[in-house]
């Protein structure tokens, strides 16, 4: 990935109303786990870094990234040491978790089953294990190119393969889901007038204007008094929380 990529990643993931709601409805999830006192969490796939501290509020955390400049950014945050490491078979951890979360990783990754079958190796029996990924095949945009989606999901599809993996699946659903039609028509027109790509690429990052950005938080972080509740019938992505047997 680009570094100027990063760079900007990483100057809005605290702020921006998209980073700041999936963090929120991700804590959600984990806030009822009871994890040990002194849970060990691991963030496979973390970015920059931004779930970091909202992670460690919960354990001890460890972190792997594949980009070298993510990790750089990541480890300036310094709430762990953050090492380059990549699923399946480049794990630079040999310790057994509590939590593993992997966040819109999954679908940059070629063999989603060999991926989570190596973080099996590294969950303790009966933890947990935090995904979410893009939800629809038909959402696909140059966003996932540039990105280098591989697939995106249904749950039903994500539940399948985690199953497949070994793990239990406690809860799934959808999310981002107040948001999905304006998403999905947004995109869908793109697609069909085939908009200049380009510039829907670099807007995706942007920050918007600080009234729009609080609204749109509000308005997606305002899922997660549902979420672990009930399942969501349609989002823009998929959360799902499994148990290693």
């Amino acid at each position: 990935m680009d570094k100027n990529f990063y760079l900007q990643y990483s100057a809005v993931e605290d702020q921006h109303w998209w980073f700041v709601g999936r963090r929120r409805i991700v804590e959600e999830l984990i806030h009822p786990l009871n994890l040990p006192k002194n849970a060990k969490i691991l963030e496979a796939g973390c970015g920059t870094g931004g779930n970091l501290t909202m992670l460690a509020r919960y354990g001890e955390v460890a972190a792997m990234e594949l980009d070298e400049t993510a990790c750089q950014l990541a480890n300036e945050r310094r709430v762990t040491t953050v090492q380059q490491g990549s699923l399946p078979d480049k794990i630079p951890f040999t310790s057994q978790y509590d939590l593993i979360v992997i966040l819109d990783v999954l679908e940059h990754i070629d063999d989603d089953l060999s991926a989570l079958e190596a973080l099996s190796t590294r969950l303790k029996p009966n933890s947990w294990l935090l995904i979410t990924v893009p939800a629809y095949q038909f959402l696909w945009s140059y966003h996932d190119e540039i990105n280098y989606h591989k697939r995106r999901y249904t749950l039903k599809k994500l539940q399948r393969v985690v199953k497949q993996a070994g793990y239990s699946v406690c809860y799934g659903s959808y999310f981002n889901t107040w948001l999905f039609p304006l998403v999905a028509g947004v995109r869908l027109l793109k697609n069909l007038l085939k908009l200049d790509k380009k510039a829907d690429a670099s807007s995706d990052l942007n920050l918007p204007a600080k009234p729009i950005n609080k609204f749109l938080t509000f308005l997606f972080a305002s899922e997660r008094y549902l979420i672990n509740r009930v399942s969501l019938p349609f989002g823009v992505s998929v959360v799902l929380l499994a148990q290693k047997n």
